[in-house]
């Protein structure tokens, strides 16, 4: 279960009295719209269609019918072993060409010409599937709201009144103006963002470009989040979030990203080598700032189609299934990238493996016993070992795993997750035969 946040709330006044992130104020428990996440969200995201170069895909590929496509998908392949989530990225605010505008009190809108439903519409659609819905924003001000002087709902301000002055650029890209929380209007003005949200029927945020500069700014959405009454999953973004941040931002999010795009940016999804393999580096840097509440978000995963039509994957069936692996024994949230309308049988196989699943949504963090190109990682839930077997290498090679490194002792059965199958007796340890170049095992310890 995850364990209770702690939540300093600003009693919000109407025109005038909202607290800074980081002063004090009241302190108590979070409400349900925190607590009721109790394991990594399962489902699908649209970023990778978006970035590929691909015929036909790219930024022009994110509209309302496609979003409908991949919802139908999802509920019809995915949706029974778990995955719910149909998570809109960058371009829902935007034109075309590229262009991004907010209503006039400065809250992002929907683009007529992409979702002529509106976001709300979507999200009915969405939910009708028994799914869930989720959309994007960057961290900070967007320039395009301040220009027009937006005035923020509810309050005398305008939001050129909650800005760093003189005017600051902030996140990733430095594409917003960094927010002044010491602003009485600063915190209004994000509770409205996310009322409107909340109305839209959306369950999932991303918040991208996450510095340690952006810490308030995740404060100020987790808070307005906390006040809308609606379970919102609130992940913090960035290509990586950097490390620097991670121990500020636990208290606010329910995820962190903490590796680079896993798009290649390119005719495929992804590649190997750009960037799948990175992870198996760059997780166990932030192992000790999470927790079973702040996890690790790996980005999506590659597992879609190699087959017939449309964008591929970029990764052979080895590949994939180290991707579901390493995700899983991560408690990585499981979402897909690509285009699901095309999903292949191979995919659907390996991203439904009911035993392979359950290690994700434990909730419990791994352990990485040996680094370099053949690693074992091991995670224990409720006592029972796990472990898996990685050879990041480019040839096949036998990877043995020692009772000692796990804590075991004596003799163990061995389960194969992916395989679903028994593997017998073993005493003092375990060898993975012949484990392919970018492949893996998973093992239940008895």
């Amino acid at each position: 279960m995850i364990s209770t946040r702690v939540l300093r709330i600003a009693l919000v006044l109407p025109l005038l009295a909202a607290v800074a992130p980081g002063s004090t104020a009241e302190a108590r428990t979070t409400t349900e719209a925190k607590t009721s996440f109790t394991k990594p969200f399962m489902g699908w995201s649209s970023w990778s269609n978006e970035s590929s170069t691909r015929a036909t895909y790219g930024t022009a590929w994110l509209t309302e019918a496609h979003i409908k496509d991949a919802a139908d998908a999802v509920a019809t392949k995915l949706k029974s072993a778990g995955y719910s989530y149909i998570n809109i990225d960058a371009g829902w605010n935007a034109t075309m060409a590229w262009s991004f505008h907010s209503d006039a009190n400065g809250i992002p809108d929907p683009d007529p010409a992409r979702f002529p439903s509106g976001i709300s519409g979507i999200a009915s659609y969405i939910h009708g599937k028994g799914l869930k819905a989720g959309i994007y924003m960057a961290a900070g001000l967007e320039q395009e709201a301040y220009n027009k002087s937006a005035p923020i709902a509810g309050t005398s301000c305008t939001v050129r009144d909650i800005v760093v002055l003189p005017l600051t650029p902030t996140n990733k890209w430095g594409g917003n103006w960094k927010v002044d929380y010491s602003k009485p209007c600063a915190q209004p003005y994000f509770n409205s963002i996310i009322d409107k949200y909340a109305s839209w029927g959306v369950d999932f945020l991303k918040v991208d470009g996450v510095t340690a500069d952006n810490v308030p700014d995740i404060q100020a959405i987790s808070q307005a989040i906390d006040q809308s009454g609606r379970s919102i999953w609130l992940t913090a973004s960035a290509w990586p979030v950097d490390l620097a941040a991670g121990d500020g931002l636990r208290p606010w999010a329910n995820g962190v990203r903490i590796d680079t795009d896993v798009e290649c940016y390119c005719g495929t999804t992804s590649t190997w080598t750009s960037s799948i393999d990175d992870r198996w580096a760059d997780l166990p840097n932030w192992l000790s700032k999470l927790t079973s509440s702040y996890l690790p978000d790996l980005d999506s995963m590659p597992i879609n189609n190699n087959t017939g039509s449309a964008l591929q994957d970029g990764l052979n069936d080895a590949e994939r299934q180290s991707v579901m692996t390493f995700w899983s024994m991560a408690s990585a949230p499981l979402y897909v990238g690509g285009d699901v309308y095309w999903m292949d049988n191979s995919a659907i196989a390996i991203l439904t493996n009911p035993e392979v699943v359950a290690v994700d949504q434990a909730a419990v963090l791994p352990t990485r016993i040996t680094a370099g190109n053949s690693q074992v990682w091991k995670k224990v839930i409720n006592g029972v070992t796990y472990a898996a077997v990685y050879n990041l290498g480019s040839s096949s090679a036998n990877i043995t795993v020692n009772w000692s490194s796990l804590g075991l002792s004596g003799s163990k059965t061995v389960r194969d997750l992916v395989a679903r199958t028994d593997l017998g007796s073993f005493t003092n340890s375990w060898t993975a035969s012949n484990v392919p170049a970018h492949g893996s095992r998973l093992i239940k310890f008895g």
